[in-house]
């Protein structure tokens, strides 16, 4: 049952905890979903979570420990015996199970995978612990449900209720060889209406999507985006069914992808979160703040160099920042655009005059419309007609600028194989704003004759 966390709720647990009322909390817990109970557990601390943790069922126990952020849960085991560890990670999927232990230390790992008792689960186990977290392998539960293209109807039923003992979610009835290859799928539907002492070569459905155990994991995320998968099917180098990938793993992937792309895009070079250390928060933001101090630096000594411009024309200097500001912000629309669309795999640029020849248009457009407004704002406001000039001319041609700018970047560095996010916020900002100053005197130079 999906449950409102009021702060009221959180309240009567503590106190039941407190009390040491274990039929309370469970009462109130036994129709909770475990990401809900989970959700109760954050704001509780270490001690108060572990009793909770300890009187609820060991499958939502597991479920719970398997919801928490990694280094959250790294922390909260320390609490745990290595028994009591054991007991969850036996309730666990075999992918879950390792995410858990290559969180432990290498003693720790081995005698929690002693204490296993379902030596099925601890041979997927060590399977898996060879793959690295970040491929399709490490992705990868071994639970599955599989038959064999030389069975019939019947016996593919009586093996499917025996697999789907260990398999929580029925995605997909996967098709094999002899020699475990995987040749196929099957759908539930097809099975349920054919008779039984049909064979299942005649029904499989040859024509199956999956992906080698090698693969990184953001093409893992691609793939299933692009077919919109529940489930893909992991083979390794010789087409052996080794495993699946649901979609739930995927979410994970692609939120990680998505935060660390905002934090490179914002100037964090590091992977954080708020509850990080001090040193670490100020380690992961601090190189770009560099740069940008750097850059802003270099702006003001770049407007040094017209400092005998401005002593004639001293309001020169009062429309700098709009120039600056309007460069920095087409560059990061600009550079957002590509890099979501590089990011998505969905596109192959063939043709890269006719993107560059659309950013143009669409730059030219933006800039008529914002240098024809701010000339109107001069114009009512009576600031000097030549001025005026300058400044829509400047405007114009930095919204052309920065656009070329914002677009061209991202696409060479993901060329070089370069993560194209890092163009984006403080390397674009600052080279948009040195490159608007620059094309602001230059204009002013020409249409003043200084």
């Amino acid at each position: 049952m999906q449950s409102e966390i009021t702060r009221e709720f959180i309240d009567q647990i503590e106190d039941a905890i407190e009390r040491r009322d274990a039929d309370f909390i469970l009462s109130n817990m036994e129709e909770m979903y475990a990401a809900d109970i989970t959700t109760v557990l954050y704001e509780l601390n270490t001690e108060q979570s572990k009793y909770v943790i300890d009187i609820l069922p060991s499958d939502v126990g597991a479920e719970i420990l398997s919801d928490l952020d990694s280094d959250v849960r790294t922390s909260f085991l320390k609490n745990f015996t290595t028994e009591e560890i054991a007991r969850y990670l036996g309730q666990m999927d075999s992918d879950d199970a390792v995410d858990l232990l290559n969180e432990q230390p290498v003693q720790r790992k081995e005698e929690i995978i002693a204490l296993l008792e379902d030596q099925e689960q601890v041979a997927d186990i060590v399977d898996l612990l060879h793959y690295d977290e970040d491929c399709a392998g490490g992705l990868m539960a071994k639970e599955l449900i599989k038959v064999n293209i030389n069975w019939r109807v019947g016996q593919c039923i009586e093996e499917i209720r025996r697999q789907a003992e260990e398999v929580e979610k029925v995605y997909a009835i996967y098709v094999v060889d002899d020699r475990d290859k995987l040749v196929g799928r099957l759908g539930m539907k097809t099975l349920i209406l054919t008779n039984d002492n049909t064979p299942i070569s005649q029904i499989y459905d040859a024509d199956v999507i999956s992906i080698e155990s090698y693969k990184d994991e953001q093409e893992v995320a691609t793939v299933m985006q692009k077919y919109d998968l529940d489930a893909i099917p992991v083979v390794n180098i010789q087409g052996r069914l080794l495993g699946r990938i649901t979609i739930d793993d995927v979410i994970d992937v692609i939120q990680e992808q998505a935060e660390l792309s905002r934090q490179l895009m914002t100037g964090i070079t590091e992977s954080i979160e708020e509850d990080d250390s001090v040193l670490r928060l100020s380690r992961a933001r601090l190189p770009w703040l560099m740069v940008g101090m750097v850059g802003g630096l270099l702006g003001a000594k770049f407007i040094g160099l017209f400092e005998g411009d401005i002593a004639i024309i001293p309001a020169l200097a009062m429309f700098t920042p709009l120039i600056t500001a309007t460069g920095g912000n087409v560059g990061i629309q600009s550079s957002s655009i590509i890099i979501q669309t590089l990011a998505s795999k969905t596109v192959v640029f063939d043709n890269f005059a006719q993107r560059i020849v659309k950013v143009l248009l669409v730059a030219i457009i933006n800039g008529l419309v914002m240098s024809g407004l701010v000339m109107g704002f001069n114009l009512l406001f009576n600031v000097d007609f030549t001025l005026s000039i300058v400044v829509s001319v400047a405007l114009f041609s930095v919204v052309l600028l920065s656009s070329f700018m914002g677009t061209v970047t991202p696409m060479i560095l993901d060329r070089f194989g370069v993560n194209p996010a890092v163009a984006a916020g403080p390397f674009i900002t600052t080279a948009n704003d040195l490159l608007g100053l620059a094309v602001y005197f230059m204009v002013a130079h020409m249409l003043y004759n200084l």
